[in-house]
């Protein structure tokens, strides 16, 4: 192989290596507790999952039952406590062939479909579905085949519909959801990171009248979103940019849009904590070669242009990830907890935390189990 060849291969591995950086450590516990960050033990318990990977985010019903997750097979599966074991409660395409089973989904999820937000309407019992490729759908208590209620606004088709959250201050039940871009498929998410895409868009869903309003666009990776307690504001993860934003709904700031959080990594999901603030998921660090790449968007786009599979790439090289971290913040943005892997479980991607009854239920998009945490 010739010397130059060499030198570009090594520098594509070095780029890439970045994104996957982390320190190897042991799992902790942090409160923020008078201006110090504390130690605390608790119990971890690994939920398996056969068959499928990636319980990226979590849901609970009307009635506390679950927690429900999607996974990469398309399925949408519910655990049960009292038998220890997950059933299938629902699935986002009716095309099931080839779906389900021991192989590589990222090769059919855009035929099976991959749920990845999901969250209950309260007052009625449907569930809300945020699929990469499916749109936003919504299938009804009793599960099965959901039906899709959006799939573009205004002329432009969803290309990676990623997460969800409903008003249940609104007469109307309004969906706040995310399209990350128009560009990419979720299966080519270090892509939109890597050009700087910024083709995102936040928007919101009216179920009464059965419409699609783009609140902001532009965005850079849009992903997770939750509304606040009072429903006054709702935050965005730029997972790009690293950094929380928040959309004022209501007040005086109504419409106007700011910078909540910045963050030391690159956010996934939020959820709303029962004792206060929101609990971010963060993929994975921001390091300092990272910082360099996206500081220079010719470096990103190169790489994306490269005769490379450049997911298979980082794939490869996510097996020396290290931990994996999560954040509580306040509804001001400040750090009441951190939440990092340091334990042999190597947690390399957090997608999400939910927090219900003192049990934090950790996600990841790759990983065949869930992760209970007592608090």
């Amino acid at each position: 192989m010739p010397s130059s060849k060499l030198f570009f291969t090594a520098t594509v591995a070095v780029l890439l290596s970045a994104l996957s950086a982390l320190n190897f450590i042991k799992f902790s516990f942090f409160h923020a507790g008078d201006g110090e960050l504390q130690n605390h033990h608790s119990s971890i318990e690994t939920v398996p999952i056969t068959g499928a990977v990636g319980p990226e985010t979590y849901a609970f019903d009307r009635l506390g039952e679950g927690p429900y997750t999607g996974v990469s097979d398309g399925r949408i599966i519910k655990w049960q406590e009292d038998q220890r074991q997950w059933i299938t409660f629902a699935v986002t395409s009716s095309n099931r062939s080839g779906c389900e089973g021991q192989h590589d989904h990222d090769q059919t999820e855009h035929i099976c479909g991959r749920p990845l937000g999901l969250r209950f309407n309260k007052k009625d019992g449907d569930l809300y579905i945020a699929d990469a490729y499916m749109g936003l759908l919504v299938v009804g208590p009793q599960g099965g085949l959901a039906t899709r209620v959006a799939n573009e606004a205004q002329g432009i088709p969803f290309g990676f519909t990623n997460s969800v959250d409903i008003d249940e201050w609104s007469t109307t039940g309004a969906v706040y959801f995310t399209d990350s871009t128009s560009r990419y498929q979720r299966r080519n998410y270090v892509s939109v990171i890597l050009s700087g895409d910024k083709t995102g868009r936040l928007m919101k869903y009216d179920p009464q009248r059965k419409r699609v309003e783009v609140l902001l666009r532009n965005l850079s990776f849009p992903n997770g979103v939750a509304l606040s307690q009072n429903g006054d504001f709702l935050l965005v993860a730029e997972t790009s940019e690293c950094r929380i934003m928040r959309y004022w709904l209501r007040t005086s700031k109504a419409g106007s849009f700011e910078v909540f959080a910045q963050l030391p990594g690159f956010p996934d999901n939020i959820k709303m904590s029962p004792r206060g603030g929101f609990w971010v998921g963060i993929h994975s660090r921001r390091e300092w070669l990272v910082r360099r790449i996206l500081s220079y968007p010719v470096m990103g786009k190169t790489l994306v242009r490269l005769p490379i599979n450049i997911m298979k790439a980082y794939g490869y090289l996510g097996k020396w990830r290290g931990s994996g971290l999560a954040m509580r913040l306040s509804e001001e943005g400040e750090i009441l907890d951190v939440l990092e892997d340091k334990t042999r479980i190597r947690w390399k991607t957090v997608s999400e935390v939910k927090e219900k009854d003192g049990t934090l239920w950790i996600g990841s998009i790759n990983k065949p189990f869930a992760v209970k945490y007592k608090v």
